[in-house]
């Protein structure tokens, strides 16, 4: 039975999934609004630190669904996760500190999580799999978002047989290393966001995380620190992600990159992993006689895809993307200012810091620290200038958040 058959076989029995969404900005406004017009399915709990943004997204689900649900709507997300009325919870924060806290309490009230917080999944994700793992619930990224759709690239491509060289996705403009919630506000404004959710963006940290997500689900590296970042097109893509030897940029193949100028799409680069198959990947993708080929998807639908990991979760106790064990990559706080000692410093989308990949044995071996632990009091311990990766030795972190003591519980899980 399909996923979709399975849907409609729920609304038939009027036995709806009932979903809880933490979160309710642009992508939960969004994901909520999907929902409404979903068979067998239906939102039931919204929490927001703005109670005008959960009534505003009940109103616009009650307004585009079949029947009126009496949602219940709060600014205390503990309600909704320990509420009767929800089954599966979905962190639509962004906030690594709240992400934390969400997934800690949800693992208590023995529910499923599906996250649109791919900031705390690079954080905390393998331990959190692994205690959810232990409770029998299912924890996951969302599909939609480019760590799953490209893992479902991977994944597709590895069922086959193929070598799979690069996997990664395009970004649409190049990286502003310096942004902040000042430089981005005009732009959010006009789009309806968040000045830290665009800063993210634009000073790389989102395309970082992403990436170290898709590193830790599939066990490819990044080739540097902080990745190539080429500009290209589908076929230029295909030619500057090859081996130096080959012309192209790279040391090694199995790796994660972005590529400025095939957004919003995600892919992968392969290779037939035998002659026959090699003949058959040119005669139907009608490039010529090629060693390696594309596969790419030309969208991802963010939020408006989460409601089908929200199905897999309770229908079928399936994820969309998860870790795969310790972690692969990490994505490292480097400052994107000059920080004097005794400062307190910001977190992800502020005026600090920003994210970049590294390999987890670069991050051991340099004492480097988690971006997303960057968050409540945390104080330079001495002068970091900018584009520095942050330390042990450089910064204190704030011990007493939620996030900061689940990272050492993971540290002393995987990190022996």
């Amino acid at each position: 039975m399909t996923l979709y058959q399975q849907l409609q076989q729920r609304e038939a029995e009027e036995n709806p999934i009932r979903v809880g969404v933490i979160g309710a900005g642009q992508m939960g406004f969004g994901m909520i609004s999907q929902i409404a017009g979903i068979p067998g399915m239906v939102v039931t709990g919204i929490s927001d630190i703005n109670i005008a943004n959960a009534e505003k997204a009940k109103e616009s689900f009650n307004k585009n669904s079949k029947t009126p649900v009496d949602i219940l709507t709060s600014t205390d997300f503990k309600e909704i996760v320990h509420s009767d009325r929800v089954e599966v919870l979905v962190d639509a924060t962004g906030v690594t500190e709240v992400g934390a806290q969400l997934a800690l309490e949800t693992l208590i009230a023995k529910k499923h999580l599906v996250l649109l917080n791919v900031e705390i999944d690079v954080t905390i994700g393998p331990l959190m799999k692994k205690l959810y793992d232990a409770g029998n619930l299912v924890y996951t990224g969302s599909d939609g978002d480019e760590p799953a759709v490209t893992t479902g690239l991977f994944e597709f491509a590895k069922s086959m047989g193929m070598k799979v060289l690069v996997a990664g996705k395009g970004k649409n403009n190049k990286i502003r290393l310096e942004a902040n919630p000042d430089t981005a506000k005009a732009e959010a404004d006009g789009k309806h966001m968040s000045p830290h959710m665009l800063a993210a963006f634009q000073d790389g940290t989102k395309t970082m995380a992403e990436m170290t997500l898709l590193s830790n689900a599939t066990g490819l590296l990044p080739d540097i620190t902080g990745m190539h970042g080429i500009k290209a097109d589908l076929d230029g893509t295909v030619e500057q992600l090859d081996l130096k030897k080959d012309g192209g940029v790279l040391d090694n193949f199995g790796v994660v990159e972005y590529v400025d100028g095939i957004a919003p799409g995600v892919f992968v680069i392969v290779e037939g992993q035998n002659k026959g198959v090699a003949n058959e990947m040119n005669y139907l993708l009608k490039k010529g006689d090629r060693k390696h080929h594309i596969l790419y998807r030309p969208f991802h639908l963010a939020s408006l895809e989460t409601p089908l990991t929200i199905a897999k979760a309770v229908l079928n106790h399936d994820h969309a993307i998860v870790p795969i064990g310790a972690p692969v990559s990490e994505t490292i706080a480097v400052a994107k200012r000059d920080i004097k000692a005794g400062e307190t410093i910001d977190g992800i989308g502020g005026y600090s810091v920003r994210g970049v990949i590294e390999a987890h044995t670069e991050f051991i071996k340099n004492e480097h620290v988690p971006v997303g632990c960057i968050t409540g009091k945390s104080i330079a311990k001495r002068d970091i200038k900018n584009g520095e990766a942050l330390t042990k030795d450089s910064i204190e972190l704030d011990e007493t958040t939620t996030v900061v003591k689940l990272r050492q519980l993971q540290d002393s899980v995987f990190d022996k």
